[in-house]
């Protein structure tokens, strides 16, 4: 086996473990290995394919947790955001935004985290929910990141684990689709990412299997940490590719 091969199966094995944990943060930890051996054009479209396989494997699990009525305001908001934050990338210095949402995940996660403290916000409704989705759309549009707005705020709702992967593995779920879809039809889709693909997927499929049973073990506070922990390794990712 190649080295660009191994790189691929770790690639998708970590992304898939991590997904299966936590509902999202695949394309976090698959692509260091993956840029590693290809480039941005195929490992974007693989990070987004991968994360659906793990996340349609694990969603029958918490089927039973996801409030419709609840996800739905966001998955709408995002939609919309997605193609608004679209349009706005020509005009948004990538490095400076990166930055500015690295700096913020890191004082935030890093707050909690070391103060061990927990808010609960109930103000808002379905409104805010939804408007909280848009902002995460338009992140996701403007540079890839649609996660962590919904699942922080999804914490700040103050919701069990169940309820809070309900919400945040929908929206993740539908916003990848729409993208994934979006870079098919601008012809990122051939032949040769269709071989990475088909490479990825035992790796994709055996550490979602495994994550999955390991989140069934963690308590509601665990699971929040891990959370917390996947977001404060996203901000410091974040803020070292702003100034590389």
């Amino acid at each position: 086996m190649t080295s660009v091969q191994l790189l691929i199966l770790g690639g998708a094995f970590t992304g898939g473990f991590v997904s299966g944990l936590t509902g999202f943060g695949t394309g976090l930890t698959a692509l260091p290995f993956w840029l590693a051996a290809v480039t941005p054009q195929f490992a974007a479209p693989l990070v987004m394919a991968c994360s659906l396989v793990a996340q349609l494997q694990t969603l029958p699990a918490i089927w039973h947790a996801i409030d419709f009525k609840r996800v739905r305001p966001f998955v709408l908001g995002g939609l919309a955001g997605v193609p608004f934050g679209a349009y706005l990338l020509p005009y948004v210095p990538v490095a400076a935004f990166k930055a500015g949402v690295g700096l913020l995940l890191i004082a935030y996660c890093s707050f909690l985290l070391i103060g061990q403290l927990r808010f609960k916000l109930t103000w808002g409704g379905a409104i805010a929910d939804g408007m909280i989705g848009l902002g995460g759309g338009i992140l996701g549009g403007v540079a890839g990141l649609s996660g962590p707005l919904p699942t922080i705020w999804a914490g700040l709702r103050g919701w069990g684990k169940d309820a809070k992967r309900g919400v945040f593995q929908v929206f993740n779920l539908s916003i990848l689709a729409f993208a994934l879809v979006s870079q098919s039809v601008a012809g990122l889709i051939n032949a040769d990412w269709g071989r990475l693909f088909l490479l990825a997927l035992p790796g994709t499929l055996a550490g979602a299997w495994l994550g999955r049973r390991l989140y069934a073990r963690l308590s509601d506070r665990r699971f929040d940490n891990a959370i917390l922990i996947l977001l404060l390794i996203s901000g410091v990712s974040l803020l070292r590719s702003a100034f590389r």
